[in-house]
């Protein structure tokens, strides 16, 4: 078999396949073989098929079926060889698809395939690169904030004769015109956006009524769960006037600062006062605020990787790729997503460089680590205080990695902290604190 490949320019290339009958027949046969072997055909004793029936009956597809396998191991193998690093699969050109051979299994056959490959660059950190880590302090504003919804998360359900801001009104909403939309639901005066309308709904009492204009006071999504219709639907409202009737009030009182609720929160005995509680709250928010000072340095490094790496990409091969790989796709679709495409694969690239030159590896441990940790933070999300074993983390762990989906998410995540640590220690950083509420500020812009 000989296999060579030729350069069109940078980043396009076709990979040449010719395959003789010495080649492939020794695979066509002994795939005969087995197929005899299996076979259960009319007239004949299970696995006692001629080999020479099924060459006649079935071998052309069994000989199509070889020849593919072989020339995909071997140029997969070829590749790895040249050390191509090749974006997508490669395609048979044009050219190679007009080829007509008898398959008769004599034939030379002469196979041409377009592939593309990846653009040359030096990936753009250094120790000169400078960036900025954030240490983020919870600001007085924050803490409050916090242990309210604390407070709130484990306080008691009461149904007040008096409306009060931050109140749910189970209500009827009833649009302004004949046979229009009627509904009986929950309103949160929490989520309202417009000012006067929420200061409206103070003060109502069981059977008051006001008039509200739905779309000034809330995001579509809300307003389509609301009155129980699509997002589509609430964005085209014809009549946005509604009558909220009160049917009913609710308010979560804050829980009390007690030993009762202290013990709710961590472990029986450990917080005992206001104090220590404060310190706790701050100690959790400021450790939150770890992860967003993490992911804002990320977004840093992929910001600045994306601008200063000036690339050219085989535009015309990936849209034929893709096309190939989803034929369900519409051009224009591809098109469209054409753009993230190009730049999701861009950093892709990036990171392999990253991986490839400082020999970083990824470990089927890591991953089950990461799953566990994913796991176990979910848990504690909707009890605080149940602690799962390692055991029962291992086996959930187990059952997510089943999911191929859900394994190849956690490997490239495993990836992505892997490149994020390489570079940490490669660029320079500069520590900076900074109050949550200007950390916000600066995210914002």
């Amino acid at each position: 078999m000989n296999i060579s490949h030729q350069k069109i320019d940078d980043i396009n290339a076709n990979i040449q396949v010719e395959i003789a009958p010495e080649d492939y027949n020794p695979q066509v046969d002994k795939a005969i073989k087995d197929q005899a072997k299996k076979a259960k055909l009319p007239g004949f004793r299970p696995g006692m098929v001629p080999t020479g029936h099924i060459r006649r009956m079935y071998g052309k597809s069994i000989l199509f079926d070889e020849i593919n396998k072989i020339i995909n191991d071997k140029i997969a193998e070829y590749i790895g060889e040249q050390k191509l690093e090749v974006l997508g699969q490669p395609l048979p050109t044009d050219e190679d698809k007009d080829a007509s051979y008898n398959w008769d299994f004599k034939d030379t056959f002469n196979f041409k395939y377009e592939i593309g490959l990846a653009p040359e660059f030096e990936t753009p950190f250094s120790a000169e690169t400078e960036f900025t880590e954030y240490d983020i302090k919870a600001d007085e504003a924050t803490l409050t904030e916090r242990i309210k919804n604390l407070r709130r998360s484990y306080g008691k359900m009461t149904n007040p004769e008096v409306s009060e801001e931050g109140d749910v009104l189970y209500a009827t909403l009833k649009q302004d015109k004949e046979d229009g939309i009627e509904k009986t639901t929950s309103v949160r005066t929490d989520i309202i956006e417009d000012a006067k309308i929420k200061k409206s709904l103070v003060g109502l009492k069981k059977d008051d009524s006001v008039k509200i204009d739905v779309k000034k006071a809330f995001k579509v999504a809300d307003l389509a769960r609301i009155l129980g219709v699509t997002e589509d639907e609430a964005e085209n409202l014809d009549e946005t006037k509604f009558e909220l009737t009160v049917k009913n009030i609710n308010r979560l009182e804050e829980s009390d600062l007690n030993q009762e609720f202290f013990d709710k929160l961590f472990p029986a005995g450990e917080v005992t006062t206001e104090k220590q509680f404060n310190e706790k709250v701050k100690e959790e928010v400021e450790n939150l605020f770890k992860q967003n000072s993490a992911q804002r340095l990320r977004n840093d490094l992929y910001t600045f990787g994306m601008e200063k790496v000036d690339a050219k990409f085989p535009e015309e091969f990936l849209k034929k790729w893709l096309q190939a790989t989803n034929p369900n796709l519409k051009p224009e679709e591809i098109e469209e997503g054409f753009a993230d495409f190009l730049s999701n694969l861009k950093w892709t690239i990036i990171e392999n460089r990253i991986v490839t030159a400082n020999n970083l590896e990824v470990k089927y441990d890591e991953v089950v680590d990461l799953a566990k940790e994913r796991i176990y933070a979910q848990i504690k999300m909707y009890n605080i205080n149940e602690e799962p074993t390692d055991e029962q983390l291992q086996q959930f762990a187990m059952q997510l990695l089943a999911d191929r989906e859900q394994a190849n998410r956690l490997f490239e995540e495993v990836k992505a902290l892997k490149v994020f640590d390489q570079l940490k220690n490669t660029i320079k950083i500069k520590s900076k604190k900074i109050d949550f509420d200007k950390f916000e500020a600066l995210e914002s812009k």
